[in-house]
């Protein structure tokens, strides 16, 4: 009997306690679905019976259990069943994809998206996978984009394949509370082969921008030498003309003295004599003796023609001591005949 009393009371207090453990449980997952925790910069959807109830933003949030929950969403390269909403910026990083160029030219592009949520309820409720539309939007919009351009210029305008890219996803993923920030290309790569054939073209432009930057400055070099012999021409040109300008000058001056030197000289004669024509045949016959003494001296001279009688010159220079004789004492104070040259001097 006594057994049997103490079975029953052992069988109510494992009841019991597997109702009290039942109750701790219940009560665990009452509160599990009750107090959310949300980290900063993030936010949880909270739905009421299956639509959006509120916004549950970052700290200790109280929900209703089992009439209200986080909602859950599916997006690419993110956890399924994530219900927090990551509201800072994040970055999707594309794989190469194979891009055709206006002139036909199948390459390879690989870019890095910057976006950020700016309305959650949009991000969630407007679009079903909000990162895999953003990769497919991408990758479509590098194609029309780089498909519009030659391979050259899809090489040296990253910066504006970069931009356009931006706009056209910034204002596709408006409607979705994105904001696209940036849009980067990291590497562009051609075939093989293009690659080779741009390498070549591109020795053969520096080669040809060699040759022409040589050809201006030999072509400076001869305008510079040119326009030097140009100056050196007219500086030795205006040296000679000065030159000239003062022998002509000395010459002229020279003539002048000698000429007044002469003038002096046949005036003194003049006043010695007092008659002109005896004046003027002593200047001839002078002359006539200087021109035989000249003539003397020249080294290949081997024959002397007489322009004039002997007998004349004779006559002439008797004339000439008959003056000087009638002149008294004004032919003794008369010096020797001289020529006008040596009374110049």
């Amino acid at each position: 009997m006594f057994a049997q009393i103490l079975i029953f009371q052992l069988q109510a207090l494992g009841a019991g306690f597997i109702f009290l453990l039942f109750l701790a449980v219940a009560l665990l997952v009452v509160a599990w679905k009750t107090i959310k925790i949300v980290p900063q910069s993030s936010v949880l959807l909270i739905e009421r019976l299956g639509r959006f109830h509120r916004v549950a933003a970052s700290g200790l949030n109280i929900i209703v259990p089992f009439f209200e929950a986080p909602r859950a969403f599916y997006w690419t390269n993110v956890r399924p069943g994530t219900t927090s909403i990551d509201l800072r910026e994040q970055f999707i990083d594309l794989p190469p994809q194979p891009v055709i160029t206006r002139d036909n030219v199948t390459i390879n592009v690989d870019s890095v998206v910057y976006w950020m949520i700016t309305d959650p309820i949009k991000s969630v409720y407007e679009i079903n996978d909000l990162v895999g539309s953003i990769v497919q939007l991408t990758i479509t919009g590098m194609r029309s984009v780089m498909g519009e351009m030659d391979l050259d210029h899809t090489l040296s305008n990253r910066d504006q394949i970069s931009s356009k890219l931006r706009l056209i996803l910034d204002e596709a993923t408006d409607k979705w509370g994105v904001k696209v920030t940036r849009v980067d290309v990291k590497n562009i790569n051609p075939p093989e082969d293009v690659r080779i054939t741009m390498e070549k073209q591109m020795t053969a432009e520096r080669n040809r921008r060699a040759l022409i930057l040589q050809a201006e400055g030999d072509k400076q070099a001869a305008i510079t030498r040119a326009e030097g012999e140009k100056q050196a021409s007219i500086t030795r040109s205006e040296g000679e003309r000065e030159s000239a300008i003062l022998s002509a000058d000395g010459a002229a001056q020279a003539r002048l003295k000698a000429a007044m030197a002469d003038a002096q000289a046949i005036a003194q004669i003049a006043e010695s004599i007092g008659s002109r024509e005896q004046t003027t045949q002593y200047l001839l016959t002078s002359r006539y003796i200087e021109s035989l003494r000249d003539m003397t001296k020249t080294p290949n001279a081997k024959v002397i023609f007489m322009p004039m009688e002997t007998s004349s010159m004779l006559s002439s220079i008797g004339a000439i001591k008959e003056v000087f004789s009638e002149t008294g004492e004004k032919s003794e104070q008369l010096p020797p005949p001289r020529t006008p040259r040596e009374l110049g001097k």
